[in-house]
């Protein structure tokens, strides 16, 4: 069964958290799909949610689903905005997309307090500071 499947390994495609904006009373951050092959990927879907323990109770956000369509070979889409107020939770973005007739998927975990001044880079591509999964 899953044993016959090819092991289509997703390269060269990552998610980013990245902080658009901010002032002294709040910052306003994103969500990003980045396409750093040679070639576009279609039909691009992306899943997310948040779970973890919050104030020492469990916390699951709702289950978002997001149809980008088709990033072109080294471009970037917006999947979602999200609030500084679920950084403190797993932060799971499912990805599904095809190249051709093939389809990939790959699930990128932002563990809890790893969205942190301290964890930002330069992101590829958009050129702004934030956290970069995938790599």
């Amino acid at each position: 069964m899953k044993k016959d499947l090819p092991p289509n390994i997703v390269e060269d495609v990552y998610i980013a958290v990245v902080l658009e904006s901010e002032s002294p009373t709040s910052r306003h951050w994103n969500v990003y799909l980045i396409n750093q092959k040679e070639e576009p990927i279609k039909n691009v879907l992306i899943s997310s949610k948040g779970y973890g323990i919050k104030d020492e109770r469990e916390v699951k956000t709702s289950v978002l689903r997001h149809f980008i369509g088709d990033v072109d070979a080294s471009e970037f889409a917006l999947v979602e905005a999200i609030d500084e107020q679920v950084f403190g939770l797993t932060n799971e973005y499912l990805l599904s997309y095809y190249i051709g007739r093939t389809i990939y998927d790959k699930k990128f975990i932002f563990l809890p307090e790893s969205i942190v001044d301290s964890n930002l880079i330069r992101i590829p591509v958009i050129n702004k500071p934030g956290i970069l999964i995938g790599i």
